[in-house]
């Protein structure tokens, strides 16, 4: 019954989304390691912006590539509807409360030294303009820590790789975690940390102290909520990585199911399996390996559904019958009322 009380208390908090959930967290959860915590994070988080006139990635499979080339009008809205797994632009995904961000970086054909995003064909938007927008959205929010994983790296050269993290470095600065800590709330806030980000490449791991290595996603290829939800169980059954993981709530189909159904859409398909989606994670506890508790949980279309007031919920639960404090507004000073 607390427990109830304390994540309603916590989807109570803002009611028109969470832009300001981490500064409002009882003092109690303000010491535990981030990857304790329950995080909502944002499947493919890019992928609201597609380029209908840029070509299929070359790793995808080569029935999909011999297709775009023949008839590229039909292939490539197509494409789109079931690559699209996000509606809106970053700062929005951050004002819901997304606070883990799914980067995947390609080199774009005929785009020179610019890098952007893809998730089956490529962004708009390129990396730069993204990154400055989250920078700014942090500036606004001083108190709140984000994840960004950057991965997949399609078509990189060792000198794009380079470029782009002094870029990284240059625009989050001191706001950037050490790799080296275990990052809470108040040790990120004593410190100006905001940023924590993943890097899927090792070798630029190892020459950077302010990258971390690639977060573990646990995706289960499926279509069926039902065999997500069971490969999550299983997975949870094995034992929780030690640091930061995702457990991915996402859906997928193949390449013959995309082709042979170009009028449905990966939306569609996502919010007929919300809610049995939700209704597991409800039932989700955060926490540390002992417990087998979650950490990042992503999902798509994360603005759809009460998604992220559901998973900063959870958080509440480590409360354990303990009298509920709540921090006052984080705008003019850290005191803490009952």
């Amino acid at each position: 019954m607390f427990q109830r009380k304390a994540m309603e208390e916590g989807e109570r908090q803002q009611p028109a989304g969470n832009p300001d959930w981490m500064s409002r967290l009882p003092e109690e959860l303000l010491d535990v390691p981030l990857w304790s915590l329950a995080v909502p994070g944002s499947h493919d988080s890019m992928s609201f912006c597609l380029d209908l006139s840029s070509p299929v990635l070359k790793s995808e499979p080569r029935l999909l590539r011999v297709i775009d080339r023949m008839f590229p009008c039909w292939t490539r809205p197509c494409v789109s509807r079931w690559a699209t797994t996000q509606q809106s632009v970053l700062s929005e995904q951050c004002d819901l409360g997304i606070r883990f961000f799914d980067l995947r970086i390609a080199r774009k054909p005929a785009a020179g030294s610019k890098l952007f995003f893809a998730h089956g064909i490529y962004t708009l938007l390129a990396v730069k303009e993204a990154l400055d927008e989250l920078a700014t959205w942090l500036d606004a929010h001083p108190k709140e820590i984000v994840i960004i994983s950057c991965s997949h790296f399609e078509s990189l050269t060792d000198e794009d790789h380079v470029n782009l993290v002094e870029f990284i470095i240059m625009l989050f600065g001191n706001k950037l975690c050490s790799s080296k800590e275990t990052p809470t709330v108040r040790s990120c806030w004593s410190r100006g940390w905001q940023v924590v980000i993943s890097y899927g490449d090792q070798q630029m791991v190892l020459q950077h102290p302010q990258l971390w290595p690639g977060i573990p996603y646990w995706y289960a290829d499926s279509p069926d909520p039902k065999k997500v939800i069971a490969y999550l169980e299983d997975q949870k059954s094995k034992g929780r990585p030690d640091g930061f993981y995702v457990s991915g709530l996402n859906l997928t189909e193949d390449t013959p199911y995309v082709l042979l159904h170009p009028l449905q859409s990966m939306r569609k398909m996502t919010v007929r399996a919300l809610s049995l989606l939700l209704e597991w994670t409800s039932k989700q506890r955060p926490g540390g390996r002992e417990g087998g508790g979650v950490n990042i949980l992503c999902c798509d279309f994360v603005g759809v559904s009460k998604f992220c007031s559901l998973v900063i919920g959870l958080n509440y639960k480590l409360l354990d019958g303990r009298p509920l404090l709540r921090r006052t507004p984080a705008s003019s000073s850290d005191s803490i009322t009952c």
